[in-house]
Formats: C-alpha cells, structure tokens, sequence
C-alpha cells in the first residue's frame, strides 16, 4: 500500500477541530475585521474557516472576480501559480485596491481646503429695478424731488477672475493631515488584505492536496480490500474458512468504497472552492501540481519573530498610522475655537458694452472669529476624543495580539513538527502488521478478523499522517503571516528554509 507521505502536505479538517485550526480560524477573523472596515458597508462580513460553505456575499476573503474565459485543455495549478492568481483576482485584495482610491480622493477633497480657489466669470446682463421695492420714494432722497417708480432697462458687460484663500486655517490643515495618514492605511490595508489573501489561499490549496492524497488512500485501501474478499471468496469455495470471513472481507470491501467516493466528491468539491478563491473561470478543468512532502523547518527564536512581527506587519502599522490620524483629528477638532485668516479678491472689466470696458477690481482681508456656535465645536471635540481613545485601546490589544499569534504560530509549529514523526512511524508499523495480518490468512493461520483489523488500524494511522502533515505546513503558513511575511515567505518556509 503506498504511504501518505508521497501524496501529502495537507489534508482534510478532521471532524473535531485542532488548536491550530481555531488559530487559523483566528487569524482569518482578526484580520478580517481590520480590513472590513475599509471596505464598502455591503462587503462587511465576518470571515470564517469554512469556505466550502459560504458565499462572496459573505465573505469577501473567499470571493473573487473570476477569469472571463477558461484556458482549453487542463490547467497544471502551482502552489505559487494560485497565489499569485489569488492575489490578481481575490475579492478581497481588490476592494482594499479600490478604497485606496477612496482614501487618496478624500486627501485631496481636504487639501482644497487649503489651495486657493480661483474662477473666471463672464456675463452680460440686461436688467430693469424697481425703486419702490428697494423703498424708495419721492422724497426719500432729500429735498423732496421725485423718484421715478423704476429704472431701465438698462445694460452692462462683467468679465472677470475671482480668488479665496483661507491663510490661516488650522482645523483645516489638520484634517488634512489626518486624511494623508488615512490614506497611508488605505495602504497598508492592501498589503494586510494580501496577506490574508495568502494565507486563505494557502489553506485551501494544502486542503486540496489532502483530499487528493485521501483519494489516493482511499484508492489503495479499495484495492488491498478487493483482494482479499476475492481470496476469502475463493478458500470459501475451497472449504478453507467459514462464510463469515468471507461476508467480513465482503463488508470491508463495501466500506472502502464508499470512503472511496466521499473522498472523491470531497476532492472536487475542494477544487471548486480553490478555483473560486483563486479566480479562475467557471468549468475551467485543472490539476494540482505540487504534492508539497514533508519538509523539516527549524523553529525560530521567539524574540527575534517578535521583532520581525512588530516591524513587519501591515496591520500594526496601520493600526498605528490609524493613531497619528485620531490625534490630527482631534487637533483639528480643537481647532474649531480658534480664529482663521483668509483673502478673497477680484479683478475684471466692466462697461455698458464689451467695447466701453473700464477695469476694477475688489480685494478683502478676513478675520474670523469663533463665538459662540451652539455646541458644534463641543460636540466634534467629544466624538474626537472617544476615537483617540479607540485607536490607542486597538494598538495596544493588537500588539498583545500579535505576541499571541507569534507565540501560538511557534508552539503549532513545534507541535505539528512532532506529530508528523510519530505519525510516519504509525503508518509504516501499520503498513507491516497489515503485511503480516494478510500473510498469516492466506496462509490459513488466522481468520480475517485480524486483517479487517489491521486494515482499520492502517486507514487511521495513513488518515493521522495526512493530517499532521496538513497541520504542518499550515503552521508554517501561519507563521510567515504571524510575523507579516506571509506574501514573500511562504512559499520559502514551505520549502523548510
């Protein structure tokens, strides 16, 4: 029977889930919500660890813009050829794309603020005024003479350029300020959203490969079964053994089978769930290329990974850029009690027709004073306030974060690393008690409740191998995106360097 070890790398969740799953499961959801934030109000959703069953309208992680069209034959996937499709067409990594847009125009909306405004006007205008309706009568200038009732009509031509500029404006030059931070988030998001892309779409690929080596599994245990249920059937016509050992190799046989086929259905659902993560087209046919073997990975120092977490990661960073913007918001909250400068000035030609133009102009130097503006001040410095204070309690929870993510990423690592050696001792004293279980029956030895035996005691060893190897090289998935280098380091920490 051929071992786990040459078709695996990752396997299936099993049905009660592991502590790095829920790590997973974590990360996936953490980083989620610091994303979410930026995106538009429709794509904010929690993400889960559970793609197969949910919807780009739930989830934008596990959404994506597919290809138009699928490449004819069959497609060989690469590990780093999914990624790197995953990060072209991934829901996700394309809507933090676009809010850095959003982000970029708001820091421009707020920039002209501090710019001067200038426009240019033209008019010709052909009006007729009454008097009274301004107030004023016979004698209402003085001296009793008569006001005639209306003027006009009358006619004139204005061309002209007019300028405002605020001078002093600290409110505004604040909020200026804290949307040039904003967009440095904006940023930042892109590169926190393609990590998560990363690591997403490294699950579902090492998923992948799993359900193909269970396949495989499944397909040999087939094999060895329908072996030997022929030879019970055959030394039951030879009046060797019994019925029951041939209806017991009967039954085993069946048993393989429909594993065969749950594995099978959950191989190419599998596929479709990588397909749609990575973007590709609908009915587009493709296979996987790489089997990802065991590779050892030394386990790094936790204080230099610490280092490496806090200087690395995208979301910290802009957790902390998120900072610097709450303070410049509310100085410029604070900023509304104070008093601002600013100019307007025109300058143009005017005459009763555009060959009698004569030149003027108007020039204006304001200061404003705030006095009294019924709370409004009060009220932005407040909500100010309480987002300051936000920002600086979600710095401070996602450092203890990431000291958690790293720690737990290690302890996975070191844990999983253990478990894939046990497991390949497992599986091949399986593989040989099946070996002799089997010689002893066709021997005459023994019955085949040995052998039925054994075969369950292979099937879980070859399923525990399949698993630990999974759950190793998603831990060091995990912990190239615990230490922010998820997108660079992944495919070299897979190789166990």
């Amino acid at each position: 029977m051929p071992t786990a070890v040459e078709h695996s790398g990752s396997m299936v969740l099993s049905n009660k889930p592991c502590g790095l799953l829920r790590t997973v499961r974590a990360f996936l959801v953490s980083a989620s919500i610091l994303l979410l934030p930026e995106l538009p109000l429709a794509a904010q959703t929690t993400v889960t660890a559970a793609p197969q069953s949910t919807s780009s309208s739930q989830n934008v992680v596990f959404g994506s813009v597919p290809e138009s069209k699928p490449t004819p034959g069959v497609l060989p996937l690469t590990f780093r050829e999914a990624i790197e499709r995953a990060l072209r067409h991934n829901l996700a990594a394309l809507l933090s794309e676009y809010n850095t847009i959003a982000a970029r125009g708001e820091k421009w909306k707020q920039l002209s603020e501090l710019l001067p405004n200038v426009n240019g006007t033209v008019q010709e205008v052909a009006q007729k005024q009454s008097l009274e309706a301004l107030g004023l009568r016979s004698g209402a200038l003085g001296g009793g003479g008569p006001v005639p009732r209306v003027i006009g009509p009358f006619s004139y031509f204005d061309a002209r350029a007019s300028v405002t500029q605020n001078l002093i404006d600290w409110k505004a030059i604040q909020r200026y300020r804290a949307a040039a931070h904003s967009e440095t988030v904006a940023q930042l998001n892109v590169k926190e959203a393609r990590e998560l892309v990363v690591l997403a779409t490294g699950n579902v690929y090492l998923q992948a490969i799993a359900e193909a080596a269970r396949v495989e599994t499944a397909r040999a245990q087939v094999e060895t079964a329908d072996a030997l249920f022929k030879k019970a059937g055959a030394q039951l016509q030879a009046g060797v053994i019994p019925a029951i050992d041939s209806l017991r190799a009967q039954v085993q046989f069946q048993t393989r089978r429909q594993q065969l086929i749950s594995a099978t259905n959950d191989f190419a659902k599998q596929k479709l769930t990588l397909a749609r993560v990575i973007g590709l087209a609908p009915a587009q046919e493709f296979e996987l290329a790489d089997k990802t073997p065991y590779q050892p990975f030394p386990i790094p120092d936790l204080e230099s990974s610490l280092q490496r977490a806090y200087s690395l990661r995208s979301d910290y960073k802009a957790a902390r850029e998120r900072l610097f913007a709450a303070q410049l918001e509310h100085s410029a909250a604070v900023a509304g009690y104070f008093p601002t400068v600013g100019i307007e000035a025109d300058y143009g030609e005017i005459g009763a027709t555009p060959g009698s133009l004569l030149p003027t102009f108007h020039f204006a130097g304001t200061l404003n004073i705030p006095i009294f503006q019924g709370g409004r001040v009060h009220s932005d410095v407040l909500k100010a306030d309480a987002s300051l204070r936000q920002a600086q309690a979600e710095m401070a929870d996602l450092r203890g974060q990431i000291d958690q993510d790293v720690r737990a990423a290690l302890l996975d690592l070191q844990s999983s690393a253990e478990q894939v050696e046990v497991a390949q001792s497992s599986a091949q004293l399986a593989d040989d008690a099946l070996t002799q279980s089997r010689d002893r029956f066709f021997a005459g030895v023994t019955d085949n409740l040995e052998v039925v035996q054994a075969q369950e005691a292979t099937a879980t060893a070859h399923e525990q191998l399949i698993s630990s190897l999974y759950l190793h090289n998603l831990a060091k998935v995990s912990f190239a995106r615990a230490i922010g280098r998820a997108e660079e380091g992944v495919l070299e920490y897979l190789k166990g360097k």
